[in-house]
């Protein structure tokens, strides 16, 4: 092959003669070179280029910042952990006081909404305050003629009672809205139970009760119980009289029945302890009469209640009063008019007395010292069955409260007005003595 040389200019070397002469060369790290020979002009451009390289390197290497990294202390790394955690913890409470924002919005507004409020009362009164000392002082000044200040007097008069009437207003209808509170809480549940049966009376007797307990204010129960089953008749008069209530049957048999409304009230009793029924238990027979103000007062009852009876002797001859006597709300003794039942304990009517229904179904808050079911005993007479029923209650009187304060009222009436020879129309419709006898023409 061919070889192409090239004539290039020898680079001088430290030491090594050229053309006859030592000269020395700088090295690139150098800063100045120096030889001891004249160059051309060709190698003087050279030499000055490679100088001013040398000085800006110099400069470079002085001012960058790379070369003063060694020189400098490396910044331990625990202050790059504490900034983090600091910029950590300043963005987590700055998450906490957002998310709280609203809450504080919340309360803030309601804050300043009674502040308002009252900031208002305040300006009403004071207003009418002011309104009223201007109209005095407008009525001392004797400038202006009798008609201005007769103007001006009525005005003020009427800004004050306006005033006035818009603070007793207020008032009025926070002590209203208290006492509702007040009531609402004291409201309990009533449970009415009722025994009934096909008789020529029943359905003038049930007519008569429920329209009393639809007086009464809710919440009530009436359950009404009736032998062996559910009588079409029975059920069209509860679905009428707007009064909640539930129908019972007592499925016992009559042959082993001696009184058949003891069963019917054990019935009634079961099915309280069963559902576990919060209120006052109350034995409203239908033939009796009640007054209205009976209910409020068994609202009060904490754990038995108790309170006098008017009744009509067997014999339809005298009216009787049944029932205990008290000092305030104490039971210190009984009203009696039979002397064969002052051998029981207690002197109450059926229809005397009312009770908590958590006594059925809650002995241990009571103290009970039996577990055995509270039942109403089917032996003895009426007033033997209601004494024993009570003692299954309470202790003595001392448990007992009297209703109203001192037992001064009656507030039950039992009456004797069924007729033997009255007769039970079937499904209560008549087909006799329909005939028009006196026409209108």
């Amino acid at each position: 092959m061919a070889s192409i040389r090239r004539t290039l200019s020898p680079v001088p070397r430290a030491g090594i003669p050229l053309n006859g002469e030592v000269c020395s060369v700088a090295s690139p790290l150098s800063k100045s070179s120096s030889c001891t020979q004249n160059y051309p002009s060709s190698n003087g451009f050279l030499s000055s280029l490679a100088a001013s390289l040398d000085s800006q390197a110099f400069v470079l290497g002085v001012f960058s910042p790379r070369t003063s990294r060694p020189f400098e202390k490396s910044k331990p790394k625990g202050q790059v952990w504490r900034r983090a955690l600091s910029h950590f913890f300043i963005c987590f409470m700055l998450g906490i006081f957002i998310g709280a924002m609203p809450f504080a919005s919340m309360t803030l507004s309601a804050n300043l909404m009674s502040k308002h409020q009252d900031l208002s009362f305040e300006m009403v009164s004071s207003v009418g305050f002011h309104q009223l000392h201007g109209s005095v002082s407008r009525n001392v000044t004797p400038s202006g003629s009798r008609k201005m200040q007769k103007n001006v007097t009525m005005e003020s008069q009427v800004k004050e009672w306006g005033t006035t009437e818009g603070i007793i207003v207020k008032s009025d209808m926070q002590n209203q809205s208290l006492i509702q509170e007040a009531d609402l809480e004291s409201r309990k549940l009533l449970i009415i139970v009722t025994p009934t049966y096909a008789h020529p009376f029943q359905a003038h007797n049930l007519h008569r009760l429920a329209h009393v307990l639809k007086l009464v204010s809710p919440p009530l129960l009436w359950i009404v119980v009736e032998m062996t089953s559910q009588s079409a008749q029975t059920t069209n008069i509860l679905r009428r009289t707007g009064v909640m209530y539930r129908h019972l049957v007592c499925e016992k048999n009559l042959t082993d029945v001696r009184d058949r409304s003891v069963h019917q009230r054990n019935v009634a009793l079961f099915h309280i302890e069963t559902h576990r029924l919060d209120g006052t238990i109350y034995f409203a027979d239908e033939d009796n009469i009640y007054s209205e103000d009976l209910f409020k007062q068994m609202r009060q009852i904490r754990r038995f209640g108790t309170w006098s009876v008017a009744k009509i002797t067997s014999n339809k001859m005298q009216a009787a009063i049944e029932g205990p006597v008290c000092n305030g709300t104490q039971v210190i003794g009984w009203h009696t008019f039979e002397s064969s039942r002052r051998l029981q304990r207690f002197y109450a009517q059926i229809s005397g007395f009312a009770f908590n229904s958590t006594i059925l179904w809650d002995p241990k808050r009571w103290h009970r010292p039996t577990l055995e079911p509270i039942r109403q005993l089917d032996t003895g007479n009426d007033g033997f069955q209601v004494s024993t029923f009570i003692e299954q209650i309470v202790e003595d009187e001392s448990q007992m409260e009297g209703l109203p304060q001192d037992c001064s009222r009656i507030m039950v009436w039992h009456l004797y007005h069924e007729s033997s020879n009255a007769f039970n129309p079937l499904k209560w419709f008549m087909k006799n003595n329909l005939d028009v006898i006196a026409s209108l023409a």
